[in-house]
């Protein structure tokens, strides 16, 4: 095949948005013969698109230089634009900065009427925002946006648009600006914008919905952008932290698994440069995944990543050391971190968490103050992930202040949203607690069906901890011998599932550590398992975590 047939292939393979086969084809082309300018945009995009950013910096800087030695000053300072701006997203700031420096000096510090003075506009308007002047970054994504309707340019009205909608919100104008990235998303789904642009407006989306605790927005936004990915299999549109922002989403809905993978996808993008605080974000959310299935290992040390990249590890590594039986320590830390929280979103992020480990240090009236707060909040929000978050603390506290017919009330509405919003985990814990509640109203049956329903979620997700705290709740009794243990094995297996180290159940048990191995080591053989995980997994199927009466 010839260059010129080459050429051809990959034209037209990046019209069609083959961008596996643009980026192949165009390459080969580049390899005979060095490429026009144009023909350069067309694989750095293609090479961005597959995931080879590196490549892509390198061939867009080409462009740029082929552009600029033609005296095409604006198409060199749209190639140095989306340099800095790739490079920005990156963390780079130092080379980010000096490519837009370089675009503007092109244009000649805004003296030419073009539609590259709009792109310029918007990493402006993104450090008045870093700066804390919201107002002027709002009116410089808008004129941003009226120079992209001039030019009629649906990347920069995109951009721009989408820019506005973020500062609106800042600015207390959720509604308005929620309706603006919706208009932004239609057209980004609608394949109205270039590729290049999707995935940073859609992360950004994504990244206000988390702010606003709008979930549902965010599912519904992602699965539509999902669908648009699929006819485009070789597209790699999401970059760092917009992984991690899809990760927690995948959190919700119960695919563990799915949303550890893309959670080290996440920590594989923020690699380069090292250091970065989006990082941090990644690792803590693995460190909430190892928890919730009780690797307590694994979680102390992701949190400590974590915290070394400048990401709180709190509320996780608070919950964690509840998890632990360390509850004092559990106490002072999120007690701490309620105190340091400022804005509403961060404490709304503590409060839950607050209230569960006060009520099981039994300061109750902590644990109404901090519902209290939290319902405020949520009531301002309206957010039905914060309604679900705020109703199922106070449903708590109620259960703890013997009020157990008004936080049925409370727990049913909790458990509806959670439901709506398709998070089965945050259900089945609902669910525990309507059991307790049903308990102590004498309801023992339907308290005994919530337990096994919740106790069935916590199966298929592998939450290992809460599957030990609900079996201690069930009135089902243990099976002697079940699996050729010894009561003694039976005992360090239940103390296991409740997420005890081998020191803290010698310590309970005034034995060894040594001891408490071997047992370890036994229950292991004889149940046929290799985790703890499992083992609890195990205990619980044969009815061995309660205790006979």
């Amino acid at each position: 095949m010839t260059t010129a047939d080459a050429l051809h292939q990959g034209r037209e393979s990046f019209e069609r948005q083959a961008w596996g086969d643009a980026y192949a084809w165009l390459s080969a082309a580049d390899r005979e013969r060095a490429l026009e300018p144009e023909d350069l945009q067309r694989l750095a995009t293609a090479a961005y698109l597959v995931g080879k950013d590196d490549e892509s910096a390198d061939t867009l800087t080409r462009a740029h230089n082929e552009f600029q030695s033609r005296g095409e000053a604006e198409r060199a300072a749209r190639c140095a634009f989306w340099l800095g701006f790739m490079l920005l997203n990156k963390g780079e700031l130092a080379r980010g900065g000096g490519w837009l420096g370089r675009a503007r000096r092109l244009l000649d510090d805004g003296a030419r009427d073009c539609v590259e003075q709009g792109y310029l506009l918007c990493p402006v308007a993104r450090q008045y925002v870093l700066e804390g002047d919201v107002p002027t970054a709002h009116a410089t994504f808008a004129r941003a946006a009226r120079i992209g309707d001039r030019f009629r340019d649906p990347d920069l009205v995109a951009l721009a648009r989408h820019g506005e909608g973020r500062t609106l919100i800042r600015l207390g104008r959720i509604a308005e600006g929620v309706a603006l990235l919706d208009e932004v998303m239609v057209s980004v789904t609608a394949g109205e914008v270039s590729a290049l642009v999707v995935g940073s407006v859609y992360c950004s989306v994504i990244e206000a919905c988390h702010d606003i605790f709008d979930l549902r927005r965010a599912q519904e936004w992602t699965a539509a952008l999902g669908r648009w990915c699929a006819s485009q299999p070789d597209l790699v549109p999401y970059r760092g932290q917009c992984l991690v922002r899809r990760a927690e989403i995948m959190q919700l809905h119960g695919a563990w698994p799915d949303a550890m993978d893309e959670t080290r996808r996440a920590c594989e993008w923020l690699s380069q440069p090292p250091g970065q605080r989006a990082l941090g974000l990644a690792l803590y959310l693995q460190a909430e995944l190892y928890r919730l299935r009780g690797e307590f290992a694994r979680a102390e040390e992701g949190y400590r990543q974590a915290s070394q990249l400048g990401c709180t590890p709190e509320p996780g590594l608070a919950l964690l050391r509840l998890a632990q039986g360390q509850v004092d320590a559990a106490l002072a830390a999120i007690r701490r971190v309620v105190e340091e929280a400022r804005d509403r979103r961060a404490r709304a992020t503590v409060l839950a968490a607050y209230v569960e480990i006060a009520l099981a240090a039994s300061d109750v009236s902590a644990a109404r103050a901090a519902a209290d707060e939290l319902s405020g909040i949520a009531a301002a929000i309206d957010a039905p992930f914060l309604s679900a978050t705020s109703a199922h603390a106070t449903g708590a506290v109620l259960l703890a202040e013997h009020d157990a017919r008004s936080a049925l009330a409370a727990l049913r509405h909790a458990w509806t949203v959670w439901r709506e919003l398709d998070a089965p985990y945050e259900a089945a814990r609902v669910r525990v607690l309507i059991g307790r509640a049903c308990r102590d109203l004498g309801d023992e049956d339907t308290a005994e069906m919530e337990l096994d329903a919740a106790r069935c979620v916590f199966q298929q997700l592998g939450a290992a901890p809460d599957l030990a705290r609900v079996e201690a709740l069930s009135r089902k009794a243990a099976g002697k011998g079940a699996g050729g243990l010894t009561a003694r094995e039976v005992q360090v297996l239940r103390l296991v599932a409740a997420g005890k180290t081998n020191r803290a159940i010698a310590d309970d048990l005034v034995i060894s550590e040594k001891t408490v191995d071997r047992h370890v080591s036994n229950i292991f053989t004889k149940l046929g398992v290799s985790t703890r995980a499992a083992a609890t997994a195990y205990a619980c199927q044969k009815a061995l975590l309660q205790p006979h009466a």
